[in-house]
């Protein structure tokens, strides 16, 4: 009798000790590149500024980092441009280095591209909001020179900055390309399919990670949304941020995003340039594709052509 209850419980106990797996977390936070940046298709850039400062606020967004290129201060980014760098900190988010003049590392000598960040530094160091942390311009860490990888790693450090490295991205860079050349080519932009593209390529980026990360790492880090300060984010930012929410995600500050041990992977690849989340496939042996599928310009030009423009159409 006891035997048998013993036979009967000890499953049970087993059960009991094993550790209980979290919950599955789906975090981002909101990050954007190349500010200030020039008019865009449908704004001033004070305009913009505001536009996206305001949309966050209305979705409740919490605390985004701009990663800034000094340089473009005064030089065609429209009256304002420290003006605008100082309402996004006012807003409650933060800043960050993007180097002063956005150089390719790959085509860049080290010294100059370093002096480059230096620049950038003497800039924002000091001010309100002001993190140490540098994004390489095109997320080009070096490509396939590992000597210039290496050394930028190290001057990196001996900065004490730290690479405000991306995970997810689903290049809106390409979009508003694309959304200003039609302007300007006086086609018809249909906003309402414009919009659904912008929100459903970032969510379904955002997914994209969120299953190679676990594929390759076993667990769900943090995700890094590579945005860019555009007029496309002016006009949908809050819409992308409901639509994550909705699709599972809960976005949180960039300060928990790059608090994440994540960040302190340093992938040894053929080619350093791209996403962390790529780079950790790539080095894991996963297979191709390791990027977003709408990361291939000519499908998103497609798309974007069939979709918005109303011609051709899309593969």
């Amino acid at each position: 009798m006891r035997s048998a209850l013993r036979r009967l419980l000890l499953p049970l106990l087993i059960l009991l000790l094993l550790p209980v797996p979290a919950a599955a977390q789906k975090m981002i936070a909101l990050s954007f590149d190349d500010a200030p940046r020039r008019a865009g298709a449908f704004f001033t850039p004070d305009e913009r500024t505001q536009r996206i400062i305001a949309e966050l606020k209305e979705a409740k967004a919490p605390q985004a980092v701009f990663f800034v290129n000094p340089t473009a201060i005064g030089h065609g980014d429209g009256v304002g441009g420290a003006e605008r760098i100082a309402a996004y900190v006012a807003a409650g988010h933060v800043i960050a280095n993007h180097s002063n003049s956005h150089p390719r590392l790959s085509t860049t000598d080290t010294t100059a591209y370093l002096a480059d960040i230096d620049a950038a530094e003497a800039w924002l160091n000091g001010r309100p909001g002001y993190r140490p942390w540098f994004r390489f311009p095109f997320l080009d860490e070096g490509g396939k020179d590992k000597a210039k990888r290496d050394a930028l790693r190290q001057g990196l450090a001996a900065r004490g900055l730290r690479n405000g490295y991306v995970t997810a991205e689903s290049s809106d860079w390409h979009l508003e390309n694309l959304t200003r050349d039609a302007v300007q080519a006086g086609k018809t932009v249909d906003r309402k399919a414009l919009g659904a593209l912008y929100v459903t390529w970032h969510v379904e980026a955002a997914d994209f990670a969120d299953a190679m990360m676990k594929q390759v790492t076993g667990r769900q880090p943090v995700q890094v949304l590579l945005l860019h300060e555009t007029d496309l984010a002016a006009l949908y930012i809050g819409d992308l941020v409901r639509a994550l929410r909705k699709a599972g995600w809960t976005v949180v500050t960039a300060d928990q995003a790059y608090a994440d041990p994540i960040g302190k992977e340093m992938p040894d690849t053929p080619s350093a340039n791209g996403t962390l989340t790529e780079a950790l496939a790539w080095a894991a042996g996963a297979p191709a594709p390791r990027w977003y599928r709408y990361n291939q310009t000519d499908l998103a030009t497609a798309m974007f052509r069939t979709k918005v423009l109303g011609e051709g159409e899309a593969e």
